[in-house]
């Protein structure tokens, strides 16, 4: 039987694969060389690629909560955005 609290390596893994996937994709259709109906299959893709990410980065933050104060997670203060730094 698996431990409940053991790090989800597979979510882990498919976040940074999907991520990866829609920093490509983007930079692909940045370069503006795609016909229109590739150009809409790809911000398809990018959307979804995107909604997967932001599932998995919630379902980090709850994971944070839920270490932080396993009794109370509710009372967790939600994180202060990053600066763009990029």
């Amino acid at each position: 039987m698996a431990k409940k609290n053991a790090p989800d390596t597979s979510t882990v893994a498919h976040f940074e694969q999907s991520l990866d996937e829609l920093e490509k994709l983007v930079e692909k259709m940045e370069h503006g060389d795609m016909s229109l109906e590739a150009s809409l299959a790809a911000y398809e893709r990018g959307v979804g690629l995107y909604r997967q990410c932001q599932s998995a980065l919630e379902q980090a933050e709850l994971r944070v909560k839920l270490l932080s104060d396993p009794e109370h997670p509710e009372n967790a203060e939600p994180f202060a955005p990053l600066p763009d730094g990029n």
